[in-house]
């Protein structure tokens, strides 16, 4: 459910080398929107995507991240940025004052907030202040205090996209993983039907919230899902916008037990990588973003769902050719003719 005869905005859009960022930039331009596609790989699948502006852009964590970004903005007479992976939120947050005084808009919680997202051991800290279910976490000095026969999970702190994660059913191993694993935490294994609930979460703190069940996942991305309703999930996932101050486009992800208890693992400040299956079944979630990032009123009845919509992901082979050329096109500089 589109939304009707949008304002084209010029939107850059970071991370277009994974699949949040690619199907963002997609969503965008088929909405007649010009989108500035942003990578620190050369070789990103969203520098291929048609009538895009593709760029290099240095890592988040190099020196150069502000600088190069707002010089981007400036050059390209950017209105707005949208970060389509976690790393490019902590610079981009810093730099709000700058970029808003160049007149380009980000829709981001307080810095506060994000840090709770980003930061496992954090959000594990948020959220049972607040009394919601979400697996027991300990640091790599604490792993003494988990309990003998624990199924666990060693992930890095402040990492994303399943990577470096690894499960095991002994602290022993839990202990050695700690040593490789970059910045762990070590979390309780949890069992159930998983699912993601794509949000957007209005200035004036309402929240739209569709529910996906994550039927098959490969590679922590959901190959097959389905959209699916319950009051339970839905109220736990609107405390845990509240606990956090969520504001924006995010998604929360969790598990629903045989016995119908929801645990609540993360919240990612960005939209997800299945929110296609949110848009097919009917909630205009990209266009009312984008309401929202201009200042605009988000019409919620506009975010309303089909239960029982499916989608099914694969991997294919996007392009082949010569990477000088690709290099070269996204290379820093001035847009083309």
């Amino acid at each position: 459910m589109p939304t009707d005869q949008p304002t084209p905005r010029r939107i850059l859009v970071t991370g277009v080398g994974a699949n949040p960022g690619f199907g963002l930039t997609r969503s965008l331009t088929r909405l007649g929107h010009k989108v500035i596609a942003a990578d620190a790989n050369p070789l990103a699948p969203g520098f291929l995507l048609p009538s895009v502006v593709p760029r290099v852009i240095p890592l988040a964590t190099d020196p150069d991240y502000p600088t190069a970004m707002a010089k981007l903005c400036r050059d390209l007479a950017v209105e707005a940025v949208v970060a389509g992976i976690e790393n490019d939120l902590p610079p981009l947050v810093d730099m709000l004052p700058q970029l808003d005084a160049d007149g380009v808009r980000l829709w981001l919680p307080d810095a506060e907030s994000v840090r709770a997202c980003i930061d496992k051991a954090l959000f594990h800290q948020v959220l049972t202040e607040h009394g919601i279910a979400t697996p027991c976490t300990w640091r790599p000095e604490a792993i003494d205090h988990v309990p003998d026969g624990t199924e666990l999970v060693v992930k890095p702190r402040r990492g994303h996209g399943a990577q470096n994660v690894h499960f095991v059913d002994q602290r022993d191993h839990a202990r050695v993983l700690c040593e490789l694993v970059p910045a762990p935490v070590v979390q309780e294994r949890v069992y159930g039907s998983e699912f993601t609930a794509d949000c957007l979460v209005a200035r004036t703190g309402r929240a739209s919230v569709i529910l996906r069940r994550r039927n098959l996942v490969k590679a922590g991305l959901a190959a097959v899902s389905t959209t699916f309703d319950d009051l339970a999930v839905r109220d736990l996932v609107v405390k845990t916008l509240g606990a956090v101050r969520a504001r924006g486009i995010c998604c929360v992800q969790g598990f629903i037990s045989h016995d119908g208890a929801v645990t609540i693992t993360e919240l990612n400040v960005r939209i997800a990588g299945g929110f296609p299956l949110t848009e097919a079944a009917g909630a205009d979630l990209v266009g009312q973003m984008v309401n929202g990032l201009f200042g605009l009123p988000v019409d919620h009845d506009r975010l309303t769902y089909r239960t029982g919509v499916f989608l099914t992901n694969y991997v294919e082979t996007l392009a082949v050719g010569d990477a000088a050329e690709l290099e070269l096109t996204a290379a820093v500089k001035g847009e083309p003719s």
